[in-house]
């Protein structure tokens, strides 16, 4: 008797084709994300590290060139850099630290020069606050690729010159690109700022502070600084000020932070 040969089904497995599909879809979407993460954790060093590192390093190369040319001639020191302590502001563009918009400044001392014109963008001036650590240079205008990205402190157009009567007013970026007025919140009532020029160095004292402001608050670097914002915020009088001012909250520009100092002390270099 012939044996039966029983034939067996095949069956088609379709659902297994679906999830080896799906399976590398999520792979090569995971390779995706994770591809997006190193290159935003890579931008996210150079914002932070690398920019801060490579602007200090450059600020501090032109603080220590600035006072070897002070120790020269100073026809010769100022001609080859193009600069002089104290160069009379002009127009300029850009943000990262401060209100838009110049403030006519102070006049000239009587009895004291004119400066000559500084060059635009080079820097004229050292910064110095000991209590957070900050040493930096002074340049003309507040543009981000010409001043501030550089880890340099800019100086408001049309704003007084360092001594002068009126308001000395500066910006500097609050974090990244060497972030020089990162810790200005910190300064109080009675902290020194040290401005160096090759005529001086002029000595202001922290007097007052304004933590928020609008950036559009012109008020707080016009001659007599007072906040156009917040109503008693500055001052009344003429004198000689010094204001700093940056970005706040911080990696943020939605505001911006203000401190005032008064004309203390001139000493003569």
């Amino acid at each position: 008797m012939r044996a039966v040969r029983e034939r067996i089904p095949v069956v088609v497995q379709h659902g297994a084709r679906g999830r080896r599909v799906l399976a590398r879809g999520l792979w090569t979407a995971a390779e995706v994300v994770v591809t997006l993460g190193v290159v935003l954790l890579l931008l996210v060093v150079h914002q932070l590290w690398w920019t801060n590192r490579q602007a200090r390093a450059d600020a501090e190369q032109e603080v220590r060139a600035l006072r070897k040319t002070w120790q020269e001639p100073e026809g010769r020191g100022a001609g080859e850099r193009g600069e002089r302590a104290g160069g009379a502001g002009g127009s300029g563009t850009g943000s990262g630290g401060g209100p838009g918009g110049g403030a006519s400044g102070g006049r000239t001392s009587p009895g004291r020069t004119a400066p000559a014109e500084a060059r635009w963008d080079r820097a004229y001036a050292v910064i110095r606050i000991p209590r957070i650590g900050l040493v930096a240079p002074v340049a003309r205008g507040i543009g981000k690729r010409g001043v501030l990205d550089k880890g340099y402190v800019g100086h408001y157009p049309r704003t007084a010159q360092p001594g002068e009567a009126g308001n000395f007013a500066l910006a500097g970026h609050r974090n990244t690109h060497g972030e020089p007025f990162r810790y200005i919140d910190r300064l109080r009532r009675g902290d020194v700022i040290g401005i160096e020029t090759r005529e001086a160095v002029y000595t202001y004292t922290v007097d007052r502070t304004l933590a928020r402001t609008s950036p559009r608050d012109s008020g707080v670097i016009a001659p007599v600084p007072r906040s156009e914002v917040k109503a008693g915020a500055g001052y009344t009088e003429a004198g000689s000020y010094v204001t700093l001012t940056t970005c706040t909250p911080e990696f943020s520009s939605r505001y911006r932070l203000v401190v005032w100092g008064r004309l203390t002390g001139v000493r003569a270099r």
